[in-house]
């Protein structure tokens, strides 16, 4: 089945509160929105981070209250 759909969309304002990676926002109509993941090691890096634990400072940074 073939579907034409013309359309004008008009956004005055348009308030994202969160969006995660895994998370699709779409305006306006799709036929088929198919997923994608791309993984790309542009640091160079050769070997996995380290653990958060009490030796590493970064596991110290205090996150803000979710509202």
């Amino acid at each position: 089945m073939n579907l034409t759909i013309h359309q004008t969309i008009t956004i005055n304002s348009l308030r994202v509160d969160s969006i995660s990676n895994s998370s699709v926002l779409q305006v306006g109509s799709a036929g088929a929105i198919r997923s994608l993941s791309q993984l790309y090691n542009t640091g160079g890096y050769t070997e996995p981070a380290p653990q958060l634990g009490s030796d590493n400072p970064l596991s110290f940074v205090p996150l803000p209250n979710p509202t």
